[in-house]
């Protein structure tokens, strides 16, 4: 079956299996460097508290997913041919736009990191944050005006949704002060 990919917009294709190889290497280090710090963490022995209040728990867990998918990741990219040949010529395309896409999301966190939590309540740091993620990466510039204004209605949703689900997961449950 071949893979047909023509009518699929730049961003939305996938990566060659040699990026994909490359990705998995530097989340499983990722990973593994998780999973020693979460390591060396306290784990409350001593002062008889329960396995689930440990502080390197979560990052543990955490640690295991991501080192769990990479490999994942990798086994799919050698079994597309990560290490047949040289890098097709739709690769670099590939990879340009997905620097492109890799500074935006990295600038959509800085702003939230830094200009957003702290000045405003979280929720609605959060929900502004999700919600500009959602309505930038779902663009279509070729949509008609009002199929554009429904993808930017339901960022806005989801983006309100997840603001209020976070805080009070975190508030209620975790018993975590939110900035």
């Amino acid at each position: 079956m071949a893979d047909d990919t023509s009518s699929v917009l730049p961003h939305e294709q996938p990566l060659p299996p040699r990026t994909d190889l490359w990705t998995a290497a530097a989340f499983l280090v990722l990973g593994m460097g998780i999973a020693a710090v979460a390591w060396q963490m306290p784990t409350f022995k001593e002062q008889k508290g329960e396995i689930y209040t440990a502080p390197g728990l979560v990052p543990g867990l955490y640690a295991l997913v991501i080192c769990t998918l990479s490999v994942w990741l990798a086994v799919r990219s050698l079994r597309r041919g990560a290490l047949s040949g040289p890098a097709p010529a739709r690769a670099a395309a590939a990879e340009g736009t997905s620097n492109v896409r890799l500074a935006l999301a990295a600038a959509l966190c800085l702003v939230f990191c830094v200009g957003l939590i702290g000045r405003m309540p979280f929720w609605l740091a959060a929900a502004i944050f999700v919600a500009a993620f959602i309505a930038l990466f779902e663009w279509r510039a070729g949509e008609p005006a009002g199929r554009r204004l429904a993808r930017i209605g339901t960022a806005l949703l989801q983006g309100a949704l997840t603001g209020i689900a976070v805080t009070l997961v975190f508030e209620r449950v975790f018993y975590v002060r939110l900035p």
